[in-house]
């Protein structure tokens, strides 16, 4: 899969110190994401089974034992995935996840 993009990760784990306990489980996800060949949803559960699946092709991601939440968007038919939300639990519970 391709990754748009690794960088919004990186800004996030960055932009406080707070956040650098969840670089090396995002990295893990990124080089898992990198490898694999999602064409449909089913897949992403075999491969994450904690991963929640929801509407307009948004799959959500528990990161660091649910610490964080990872909101991405994928285009099955060409193989990208778009990093649309990083954040903690609680910055999540404030998102509209169908709409980022």
């Amino acid at each position: 899969m391709r990754i748009i993009a690794k960088r919004t990760l990186r800004e996030f784990w960055e932009s406080d110190p707070k956040y650098a306990d969840v670089q090396s489980p995002l990295e893990a996800w990124h080089e898992e994401a990198l490898k694999a060949d999602w064409t449909k949803p089913t897949e992403i559960k075999v491969q994450f089974r904690n991963a929640s699946i929801i509407k307009d092709s948004r799959v959500v991601f528990n990161i660091k034992g649910n610490d964080y939440r990872l909101v991405v968007k994928i285009n099955y038919p060409y193989r990208v995935v778009y990093i649309r939300f990083i954040g903690t639990h609680a910055q999540y519970d404030e998102i509209d996840v169908e709409k980022v």
